[in-house]
């Protein structure tokens, strides 16, 4: 198996531990807020599982696949970590349509989008560096 098809892999289970958050007891706070800070819903649930099924399915079919999972996914992801950091709320979750912009504190935007920035980031970033494996 190839570094792609195994970077896709890792996704797969990451973003299910995404999705299994909110039901792990002593995660959340009183509020519902994983760690504190994120406040997930059944369509952030639905987004990770979707995704999360996504990424193990282009793991299990190919490097070629894997590539165009991990950089599709690298930039919807990247693209709904930046719109958070500037309005507040993402789109691929439905906030930016259900909350509009959210007047937050910058320090709190950063840490509410880094999961999306990162995973989106390094997604795209493996993408590129390693995409010579899919046309191999």
């Amino acid at each position: 198996m190839g570094t792609l098809r195994i970077i896709a892999a890792a996704y797969a289970i990451a973003l299910l531990g995404a999705a299994s958050l909110n039901y792990i007891p002593g995660l959340t706070d009183d509020q519902g807020r994983a760690f504190g800070i994120f406040a997930l819903d059944i369509y952030d649930d639905s987004l990770h599982v979707a995704s999360a099924a996504w990424a193990a399915i282009a793991a299990w079919l190919s490097s070629r696949v894997a590539r165009s999972f991990l950089l599709y996914f690298g930039i919807l992801y990247f693209g709904d970590g930046l719109l958070g950091l500037i309005t507040g709320s993402g789109y691929l979750d439905l906030g930016i349509i259900n909350y509009g912009i959210q007047d937050l504190p910058f320090g709190f935007k950063i840490l509410a989008n880094l999961p999306h920035l990162a995973l989106g980031g390094f997604a795209a970033f493996s993408a590129i560096a390693f995409g010579k494996q899919a046309r191999a």
